[in-house]
């Protein structure tokens, strides 16, 4: 979670002591400003987590901090203060904003996590975006909708050239034709009997767990958030589901659980239609941009004939109210507020796209409508497709 004030002042008192050209005297003033607990080389709080590194320029090749390390501290803000000598820089560095690997990393896989990061691994340009504190909270929010292991295997992939789990999907001249027409079917399928009867389905789904999903939706970390969230709706009974909702309204730590890291959620078979449902949850007074797909993983199910994809929005007000969309993934909105993001792309990879959060919200407020348009949809896809 990003606490805007918070950070702030946080900048205003990095950027406010320019030229102070110590990092001990600057990293003293900042741990006493904010009651930092001091962890080896890392200061934290509940708010942010950061490093102090020295170095004559912005652009430092300096060893930062050990994967494992930055781990402990991913799911809020972790910074790398550079203390120049007449200007202090600061950057974001959670592990979305990291290209490589560089330091003793040989031996680095997602079932061993070793090696540290440099300074010059983090990147300084984020989608357009520079990575200063203008931009902070916008680019937080970004890393928001990645887990950590999400990026620990694009990183083990960009470090030692292994080959992720997802290979890059060959779309041959039929499986294109198939995907192309995935959008004729998305239409079809709106129009038919079977949407309202996907749609009353969820909504039902989620009626018999509001309460708990009101609760889930103030968990800080948002990847566990959306997961529990997710195991609600879809799961049939379970005694990991009873255990979930008994640590929810009791307030206890929630048991251990994995979801599959599939491209939906929710699969329902119709006699025309073979739908998948990927379930994104919104709340609306919090920033965030959901992880949307993995497109190798969406192109390699749109090939399959009958398929079909669909999005079903959770937004998530203060007071626990529920508001419920579910679009297709051509709706017109949708494909606006969706971004690829380009360094995830590998030899292996075309990578991910990601949703605006606030593009859900405008879904999530508008007119509960979904409106697919071909002239929109069909480049998006062969975008994807030439990637």
């Amino acid at each position: 979670m990003y606490n805007k004030s918070t950070v702030d002042r946080l900048i205003g008192i990095i950027e406010g002591n320019n030229g102070i050209g110590d990092k001990e005297k600057l990293s003293n003033l900042v741990q006493k400003e904010f009651c930092l607990v001091k962890d080896r080389k890392v200061f934290a709080n509940d708010d942010f987590a950061i490093r102090f590194s020295k170095s004559e320029h912005k652009r430092m090749s300096n060893t930062v901090l050990s994967l494992s390390a930055l781990q402990k501290y991913d799911n809020k803000p972790f910074f790398v203060c550079i203390v120049a000598p007449t200007t202090n820089y600061l950057l974001l560095a959670n592990t979305t904003f990291l290209k490589k690997i560089s330091h003793s990393s040989q031996e680095l896989r997602v079932d061993n996590i070793k090696g540290s990061f440099n300074g010059n691994d983090i990147v300084l340009d984020f989608q357009g975006i520079e990575n200063d504190p203008r931009n902070f909270q916008s680019l937080f929010a970004y890393h928001e909708g990645f887990s950590f292991q999400d990026n620990l295997e694009r990183l083990v992939e960009s470090t030692n050239g292994i080959v992720g789990r997802v290979q890059k999907f060959c779309v041959t001249p039929n499986a294109k034709t198939t995907i192309l027409n995935s959008v004729s079917r998305a239409s079809a399928f709106l129009a038919s009997s079977y949407y309202n009867d996907l749609r009353n389905d969820l909504d039902a789904r989620v009626a018999k767990v509001q309460g708990e999903i009101a609760i889930a939706a103030f968990i800080d970390n948002v990847n566990v958030r959306g997961r529990v969230i997710e195991y609600l709706i879809t799961d049939n009974g379970s005694t990991l589901k009873d255990q979930i909702i008994k640590a929810l309204r009791n307030n206890e730590p929630l048991p251990k659980f994995k979801t599959d890291d599939k491209l939906g959620d929710y699969a329902k078979e119709y006699p025309a239609f073979s739908t998948e449902t990927d379930i994104k949850t919104k709340v609306l007074f919090l920033d965030g941009n959901p992880k949307a797909y993995n497109i190798d993983k969406l192109l390699e199910f749109l090939a399959i004939e009958k398929s079909v994809y669909m999005i079903y929005l959770l937004g998530i007000g203060d007071n626990g109210e529920i508001i419920a969309r579910l679009c297709s993934i051509y709706d017109t909105r949708l494909i606006k507020n969706t971004n690829v993001i380009h360094h995830w792309a590998g030899r292996n990879s075309r990578g991910v796209a990601q949703f605006i959060g606030t593009g859900l919200v405008q879904i999530l407020l508008e007119k509960d409508e979904t409106d697919v348009s071909e002239k929109l949809a069909i480049p998006y896809l062969e975008n994807l497709i030439e990637r």
